[in-house]
């Protein structure tokens, strides 16, 4: 039976910052050695994340008391950015993604944005087929700093007035 998936934003009382960041290093995990530079995942902290919640809108996703999925959403000029979105690796391919990236559309709709637009590494291309069954397109490559080729690339989701859950 298909786990129900409800997103929840982070509000202000939320306080399990260690499982949170537990989360998305076991999600993150599978990059060492794979990605060139280094996922910068790795390296965040719990003060780091409290911080990027105050600038960002978080989502998380509980089974239970676990917490199983989450992402950042960050306001752009013309786009919300979509990132650290990260799934637990038992419960990868349940839809959780796909429920955040829906939760996402929606709060992208209702801030006036036409789009979501998130990065994500040359070197997975498995991310890249999964955002593109999710409606991304690529629309650009960039490299981190001091690196002479592309180690990233962009995607963007266009998206139709009314996308996302409502409410």
């Amino acid at each position: 039976m298909p786990l129900a998936v409800t997103v929840h934003p982070i509000d202000p009382d939320f306080d399990r910052w260690d499982d949170l960041l537990a989360l998305i290093r076991e999600a993150f995990a599978f990059m060492e050695g794979v990605v060139d530079p280094p996922s910068s995942a790795q390296q965040l902290t719990v003060e780091g994340l409290r911080d990027k919640a105050l600038a960002e809108t978080g989502l998380v996703v509980f089974d239970g008391p676990r917490i199983i999925g989450c992402a950042f959403l960050a306001e752009r000029q013309d786009h919300v950015y979509l990132g650290k979105l990260a799934v637990a690796k038992d419960y990868q391919g349940q839809g959780i993604g796909r429920a955040l990236v829906r939760h996402a559309e929606g709060l992208a709709v209702r801030a006036g944005k036409p789009a979501i637009v998130l990065q994500t590494r040359i070197e997975l291309t498995g991310n890249h087929a999964a955002f593109g069954r999710l409606g991304f397109i690529k629309t650009a490559e960039t490299a981190h700093p001091g690196y002479d080729r592309p180690t990233s690339i962009t995607m963007r989701k266009t998206l139709a007035a009314g996308a996302g859950p409502t409410g």
